[in-house]
């Protein structure tokens, strides 16, 4: 099972109170107080790991919970500080701040008002609370509450047995969204049944799973190539996207925020047109999706795949492509036969590990 967001309630443990306590031995008169402080709360606390790949885990545990700490004692003894809740989560994690979901009005059939809508609009483009790229990286996303006072610290000349004392604060606490974006140096992107998975299993050692329909991809894969020199590079699969798919049609929109961590991009294209797809039109379309769903994109580094160059027609319709888009690099493969996959590799050593390119970035 695959999770790349999900919503948690997370809370920070709360401070104990401090003790009201006097010191009472054998000859020793008038001792006076010596209550103890309580302990701190504990933290709620995301840690990036680079062995975790997805939330699945917060997915079935999404309430995060950390210790309280201890009440004080006598004799000056503060309480057990509580212990603090590390949570592992894959690199790549942003997290957002969620408001709490309200029940809706029963029988209630209205237009939302423009206030609402605006409600929903800030809460969608609020700023993140953290983004953990770094394998490692930690980030305390609730505090712990502080320790409460005991009464030796209220004792005075004119107060000697002081009975006071406080309590201990409460932690933080509060919902909020966690996503992943996968972490990769580039990312293939085309629409269903163009060779992606194929691609990904000549050039790496993933296997992801290939079938004779579209969207046998339902979640992100991440392949590793090795290079000569103890290089590597990742590519991620990138489920197959459809037109429309920023405005949230298909599979594709679940995964378009994947492409976002991705330096270069790589779009493969069914150049035989097995799907009675017209190759230009797809290589328009996808790139209008992509600078729909974020203009940044579009000054990414990217190439294109002619993959199918083993099926009929794939030859004049390459030959249409480059006369279109004469300037464009345009890498054709047979990824079934392993036909161009050197080249792939090059290309991919060459964007990722060598000198960035100046590759028209329109169409």
């Amino acid at each position: 099972m695959f999770v790349d967001r999900v919503k948690v309630f997370a809370q920070a443990g709360n401070g104990g109170r401090g003790s009201v306590s006097f010191r009472r031995e054998k000859f020793v008169p008038k001792g006076g107080p010596d209550g103890g402080d309580g302990g701190r709360g504990g933290n709620v606390i995301l840690q990036a790991d680079r062995h975790v790949d997805n939330l699945v885990n917060l997915f079935y545990e999404p309430l995060i919970k950390a210790k309280n700490g201890g009440h004080g004692k006598g004799k000056k003894m503060s309480g057990r500080a509580g212990a603090d809740k590390i949570v592992k989560v894959p690199v790549g994690t942003v997290v957002w701040p969620e408001e709490e979901e309200k029940p809706p009005t029963p029988n209630v059939e209205r237009p939302m008002s423009n206030s609402e809508q605006l409600a929903i609009g800030n809460r969608q483009s609020a700023i993140p609370v953290t983004d953990l790229a770094r394998d490692g990286q930690e980030f305390v996303l609730c505090r712990g509450g502080g320790e409460g006072k005991g009464n030796v610290h209220f004792k005075s000349s004119r107060n000697r047995a002081p009975r006071q004392y406080t309590e201990g604060e409460e932690g933080e606490q509060g919902h909020f969204r966690l996503e992943l974006r996968t972490i990769a140096d580039a990312g293939l992107i085309g629409y269903p049944n163009a060779g992606k998975s194929t691609l990904l299993r000549k050039i790496s050692a993933a296997r992801p799973k290939v079938a004779a329909y579209p969207f046998t991809t339902l979640h992100p894969i991440v392949g590793v190539i090795e290079f000569p020199g103890y290089r590597r590079a990742t590519v991620a699969d990138i489920p197959g996207l459809i037109e429309g798919a920023h405005r949230g049609l298909g599979l594709g929109h679940e995964f378009l925020r994947h492409i976002t961590r991705c330096r270069v991009l790589i779009f493969v294209l069914d150049i035989a047109g097995s799907e009675g797809r017209n190759p230009v039109e797809d290589l328009q379309n996808l790139r209008c999706e992509i600078d729909l769903y974020d203009p940044t994109l579009s000054s990414r580094v990217w190439f294109i795949v002619a993959n199918k160059m083993d099926l009929p027609d794939a030859k004049e319709n390459l030959k249409a492509l480059q006369e279109r888009f004469p300037k464009l690099q345009i890498l054709p493969t047979s990824a079934t036969k392993g036909e161009g996959i050197d080249g792939l590799k090059q290309a991919l050593a060459t964007q990722i590990m060598g000198p960035e390119e100046n590759v028209p970035a329109a169409i």
